[in-house]
């Protein structure tokens, strides 16, 4: 079956006779047919989460030269044009002008580093108040604060947790949740913020 116009040199359309439905896919898969156009899938999960983690190992550095924390980046990739997405803070608050100075510098890094593939908007801002907790030292700062945090795997059929953070050490953190304390290593959580 030839490839049909716009895939890339050497790639072919497959047809549903031709997968091996015995063993799981490998690779990254580009079909045609539908109502939705073309899409992918495939390695592109990983491949998202690596990039996310470069973009996170550029930007966090010079932040902190420029007196910002990281406090979290989302990278939203698109067909033709994708989103980062910066949550920035500081001691004294982060304002407009903060925002500004940061997507400028930012924007400015990314286009000598180039870690992209694709065009995409940059947008900085303010964490809000369900600010995420990423670090170690997140979480330090606001123990003793109301918190939510969702599991990788969900433990005994649960994967959701609101409650107090009582403790923080190296290895993860300690939630309170209905007056029993929950302990989780910093690699079981997938996500986590403070609840409010």
């Amino acid at each position: 079956m030839r490839a049909p116009a716009g895939l890339g040199r050497g790639a072919r359309a497959v047809s549903a006779r031709e997968l091996d439905f015995k063993k799981p896919p490998e690779g990254l898969f580009v079909f045609l047919d539908g109502p939705w156009g073309p899409f992918l899938f495939g390695d592109a999960p990983a491949s998202m989460t690596v990039l996310r983690e470069r973009l996170i190992g550029l930007i966090e550095p010079l932040l902190e030269r420029l007196g910002y924390e990281l406090v979290d980046l989302e990278f939203s990739p698109g067909r033709a044009h994708g989103v980062v997405r910066l949550f920035i803070d500081k001691a004294e608050g982060v304002g407009v002008d903060d925002c500004e100075r940061v997507s400028r510098e930012v924007s400015a890094l990314l286009d000598v580093e180039d870690p992209i593939p694709t065009a995409y908007s940059l947008e900085v801002s303010s964490p809000g108040f369900d600010r995420v907790l990423r670090t170690q030292a997140h979480f330090e700062r606001f123990a003793g604060a109301r918190v939510f945090v969702e599991l990788r795997v969900p433990r005994s059929g649960r994967r959701r947790y609101t409650g107090t953070l009582v403790s923080v050490d190296g290895q993860g953190i300690a939630v309170e949740v209905d007056r029993e304390r929950v302990e989780m290593a910093f690699t079981e959580i997938s996500k986590a913020r403070l609840a409010g």
